[in-house]
């Protein structure tokens, strides 16, 4: 993986089936058919209280996200996506270069955790573990993910982050005592400390898009 696009969002309740087929029948679609974008990932926090979901977009790299391509995209957002953009909370995006990487493959239980700063990427290598199958540092690459457009503007909030660490795991047990293992060997790492985990709902690449 070269570029990563992660984003998060809370919707309400009653609004979750509007949003979920938004994501499934129509946006993630236009997503990862525009040039640049592989794949997407779709997750739900196990925390069932919330209505809290963790996107992932594979990309060729971070120049995707101030392509001409995507940016157009961007600034034509359907009637569909300005209605849930305008009802979604808590909303964090970031995107940019996969500096450091170890293990094969994707975990459908996910420790997806926003940092501050860039943390070394020395960390990636000390939380691999049992059961973990792969971690991923991203850096943001902040001047691409700020690029102002017309679905922005629509949002209420809009967050972003200096860097992602990514745990993925085979079950939650094994990604939860790997985030205390962060917490313990990164203290610096705020977010770390009870870090949500979420499950994969919903994936998309670009292959399967007829």
């Amino acid at each position: 993986m070269r570029g990563l696009l992660a984003i998060w969002s809370d919707i309400a309740p009653e609004l979750e089936t509007d949003y979920l087929h938004w994501l499934t029948r129509e946006h993630t679609s236009e997503r990862v058919s525009t040039d640049g974008f592989r794949a997407v990932r779709v997750f739900r926090s196990t925390m069932t209280a919330a209505c809290r979901y963790f996107i992932l977009y594979e990309l060729d790299g971070p120049g995707v996200l101030d392509s001409a391509a995507y940016v157009a995209k961007l600034n034509d957002p359907t009637p569909w996506t300005r209605r849930i953009m305008a009802r979604v909370t808590n909303f964090a995006r970031g995107g940019g270069a996969v500096i450091a990487a170890d293990g094969v493959g994707q975990g459908g239980i996910v420790a997806p955790i926003a940092t501050d700063t860039i943390p070394d990427r020395e960390i990636v290598a000390r939380l691999a573990g049992d059961r973990i199958a792969a971690v991923r540092l991203l850096a943001t690459d902040q001047a691409r993910t700020a690029v102002r457009t017309q679905e922005k503007s629509l949002r209420r909030d809009d967050r972003s982050f200096a860097g992602l660490i990514l745990i993925e795991g085979l079950d939650e047990s094994a990604v939860a005592r790997t985030v205390e293992r962060l917490a313990l060997v990164a203290p610096h790492l705020s977010a770390a400390a009870g870090a949500p985990l979420y499950r994969q709902v919903f994936g998309l690449e670009k292959r399967m898009i007829v």
